[in-house]
């Protein structure tokens, strides 16, 4: 075996080097449907004070990662169109990407026949109704739904 110490005589560019090298997954996402983020102080402050039957979206990854989405009707159109209510302006997202919708005291997102598709915890999805600490993820953005504590008809 040839070492770099040593090299061959008169081939000063062909070495060899006894090394090993193991590929493998590094596991740096969170597996299945489990909620993939808790929100930080601030936003916890926020989800606490949104009135009965909203929800927000905080957006983890992505252009715009910071974002704070608020879902407020009964139809909320998402998209790279400048008419959508949330607008995603990447390459990534369809013009009429998404909808989340209301569904009883929660919301629910129903995919618009998106060409890349919308996930649920990684999982594509047509529709799919949500749960506290869901990822939602429309092209490039990574967002998590956190719906309001508050109980319909409660005082806030």
């Amino acid at each position: 075996m040839t070492h770099a110490a040593d090299p061959a005589p008169g081939n000063d560019a062909l070495q060899s080097v006894d090394q090993t090298l193991v590929f493998g997954a590094i596991p740096s996402e969170p597996q299945g449907d489990e909620p993939v983020e808790r929100p930080g102080a601030q936003d916890e402050a926020t989800i606490a004070a949104l009135p009965a039957g909203s929800a927000l979206l905080v957006t983890l990854r992505g252009p715009g990662a910071g974002s704070r989405f608020l879902l407020d009707a009964d139809q909320v159109l998402v998209g790279r169109s400048e008419r959508s209510d949330i607008f995603l302006d990447d390459v990534t997202v369809s013009r009429k990407h998404a909808a989340f919708v209301r569904d009883g005291g929660g919301f629910a997102v129903r995919d618009s026949g998106s060409l890349n598709g919308t996930y649920v915890n990684r999982q594509r999805v047509d529709v799919a109704a949500l749960r506290t600490g869901d990822e939602v993820q429309i092209g490039k953005f990574r967002m998590v739904y956190f719906p309001s504590r508050q109980q319909p008809g409660a005082p806030a």
